[in-house]
């Protein structure tokens, strides 16, 4: 992992907490958004909506989304985002 990547990595885990409705829970990348965190769906839109602005991405489509369940795949979701852009 390269200190971007890190980094990245980094800054997705501080807006995960951040957004999270249940400040207290662990973070680890293989927390689940829902069942660990206390994150709804609304609240999912929200991070998501965080996230593409805090990264300067395009709006995400549904199906990409789909299966992002844990904090390490929105972490890949983001990294493969900017990787694609370069």
């Amino acid at each position: 992992m390269t200190a971007t990547d890190t980094a990245v990595a980094d800054r997705v885990r501080a807006l995960i907490r951040a957004m999270a409705p249940d400040q207290d829970a662990a973070m680890a990348d293989d927390q689940r958004l829902m069942e660990d965190m206390g994150f709804d769906s609304l609240r999912l839109m929200e991070l998501t909506v965080v996230l593409e602005r805090a990264f300067d991405l395009p709006r995400y489509r549904p199906e990409e989304l789909a299966g992002v369940r844990r904090v390490g795949e929105v972490i890949t979701l983001i990294s493969d985002s900017l990787d694609s852009r370069s």
